[in-house]
């Protein structure tokens, strides 16, 4: 049988991005000294950055023929029914319409309850933004990515209080993960003994847009493939300051591709 898949379910869309000599002061014009255009969206992301490691994986979500396009539709219930389980080993789930996205988890609960373990699918979801709707998705990952505005919203200052804090609300078994940019990223299983890594920042900061999609594909490179929950918490980290030090993705091939 062909290697089983990490699929991704969110949003792709069109970044463009403006580069300027500094970060420009408030009410004031700034020349860009360059603009390109490039795909971006969390979920996109995340499954650009596993292809760059080497995983196989794959992509759901809304796609257009153009260039641009305005309200895609966001992946329902009724389209994840149609994908055929059987071909992933990993399902990470970008926090959207999450009403939706709790059916399609269902499904895949469903799907794992007639296999043994070791045959069964993972599921991460992804809380980024501070929308109420979002937070009913704690309970149903069996990794939990939780931002730090989201941490914040909840009143919390730090990764390691936001992770006890925000514990009760994952369902038992469940690891929960917070980065906190510069200062690194936690996390927090069943055991509850709290795994800590500091940040790899680059000689120079270029590029940030995309780090924390880079840190989530990072993690659940290594979770996926056995790697221990220490291991995948460092490896994120570093794969994530490596990004920062350039534009795009590409070069994360060049050091990391080899896991």
């Amino acid at each position: 049988m062909e290697q089983r898949r990490i699929l991704c379910v969110g949003l792709v869309c069109l970044d463009i991005i403006n580069v300027v000599d500094k970060y420009p002061e408030e009410d004031t014009d700034s020349r860009c000294v360059s603009q390109r255009w490039q795909r971006g969206g969390n979920a996109s992301n995340s499954c650009t950055v596993l292809s760059l490691l080497g995983a196989p994986c794959a992509f759901m979500g809304s796609l257009t023929a153009g260039p641009v396009a305005e309200n895609l539709p966001d992946v329902t219930e009724n389209d994840f029914s149609k994908v055929d389980l059987r071909q992933f080993k990993w399902i990470h789930i970008e926090g959207r319409n999450a009403e939706q996205q709790v059916k399609m988890i269902q499904q895949v609960q469903i799907y794992n309850s007639r296999l043994p373990q070791q045959q069964r699918i993972t599921v991460s979801v992804e809380i980024e933004k501070t929308r109420e709707e979002l937070y009913q998705l704690f309970a149903h990952g069996d990794v939990v990515f939780v931002s730090k505005d989201v941490a914040r919203h909840f009143g919390f200052q730090t990764a390691q209080t936001a992770l006890r804090g925000l514990y009760s609300r994952v369902k038992q078994g469940a690891v929960l993960v917070c980065a906190w940019a510069e200062h690194g990223a936690d996390a927090l299983g069943p055991d509850g003994l709290l795994i800590h890594s500091d940040a790899f920042p680059p000689e120079t900061l270029v590029d940030t847009l995309g780090a924390g999609d880079t840190f989530n594909a990072a993690v659940i490179y290594k979770l996926s493939n056995g790697g221990s929950l220490q291991d995948a918490l460092t490896f994120g980290c570093r794969v994530a300051g490596r990004k920062c030090g350039f534009h795009g993705y590409d070069d994360i091939s060049e050091e990391f591709s080899d896991g």
